[in-house]
């Protein structure tokens, strides 16, 4: 063949292939499935009535009506987003540290430390969970500390209390916020640090001005995923806290199983659903606000 009569320049158009691998069409099956699964009873939920009963209105609102009039109800979700705020901030003030040291000094022993972190995540709830009313119980090994060191004259028992629950859910929900600001801060140049500090800035200085807003995104995403996960947990609350503790979750439970009033309980989990709803609009807020001032 003849190499003069070959084009001495292919277009960026001849060099593309006659076929698409990915086509519009592969988000349908997708599609279909979470319209069917997550969209549909959702909006079931959303309208969904109970059986009619003597002095209830027989609409959807009147549970909503209910849950944001009702004093007890009112309390209930209160105790909800408190217990959220002060397990988000827990995991916040523990997490950053350790996710800092990760990043920064852990070197070949960051491994090591993230097998620790999930090591928790992969056992079971319930296990967790009982193992934390032996450790926090009577004869356990916090009350046999405590009272060595003089704390307690004798042995408290920590189960069915509200610290119970607390310490339980800082537990597991602290990986979550480790791992979220340890993938951002690997992305943080520590010379931007270096040059802080030969600017003249001490080292918590560079550190508030350089590093923490650096990695914002980290934490505002641990944050989000730390809130929305313990806005909906449980467990810990009915083993740990035996209804020390009552939240929107454990009501929920309560409302499936012992009054079977499904309504009621609809409405309290699209609640639950709002609220995580409006801690993902914060976060890309917050990211948009972070973005356009850089």
């Amino acid at each position: 063949m003849n190499s003069s009569r070959l084009p001495t320049r292919v277009g960026a158009h001849h060099l593309r292939p006659s076929y698409r691998l990915l086509h519009p069409a592969w988000i349908l099956p997708a599609s279909i499935f979470l319209l069917l699964f997550f969209v549909g009873p959702l909006l079931y939920n959303i309208v969904h009535v109970g059986p009619p009963e003597i002095g209830r209105p027989h609409t959807a609102w009147y549970y909503y009506h209910k849950l944001f009039t009702d004093t007890y109800y009112m309390g209930t979700l209160v105790e909800t987003l408190k217990l959220s705020i002060v397990v988000t901030i827990a995991c916040l003030l523990l997490g950053y540290p350790a996710a800092y040291y990760m990043v920064r000094h852990a070197g070949r022993l960051n491994a090591v430390i993230v097998f620790f972190l999930i090591a928790p995540l992969l056992t079971s709830v319930i296990m967790r969970t009982f193992g934390w009313q032996i450790i926090l119980g009577r004869g356990g090994p916090v009350n046999t500390l405590l009272v060595a060191i003089g704390i307690f004259s004798r042995p408290v028992n920590m189960v069915r209390e509200p610290v119970s629950v607390y310490i339980s859910l800082v537990h597991v929900m602290l990986p979550f916020m480790i791992l979220s600001i340890t993938a951002v801060l690997k992305g943080v140049d520590q010379r931007c640090e270096e040059a802080a500090r030969v600017l003249g800035a001490g080292p918590w200085r560079a550190f508030f001005m350089i590093t923490l807003p650096l990695s914002m995104e980290g934490v505002a995403s641990g944050c989000v995923l730390v809130f929305v996960i313990a806005n909906g947990s449980f467990l810990a609350n009915l083993l740990l806290g035996g209804g020390s503790v009552t939240t929107l979750p454990l009501l929920i439970y309560q409302q499936f199983n012992l009054t079977h009033d499904i309504a009621f309980a609809s409405a309290m989990g699209n609640v639950l659903l709002v609220a995580a709803l409006a801690c993902l609009l914060i976060q890309i807020r917050l990211l948009r606000y972070k973005g356009a001032h850089l």
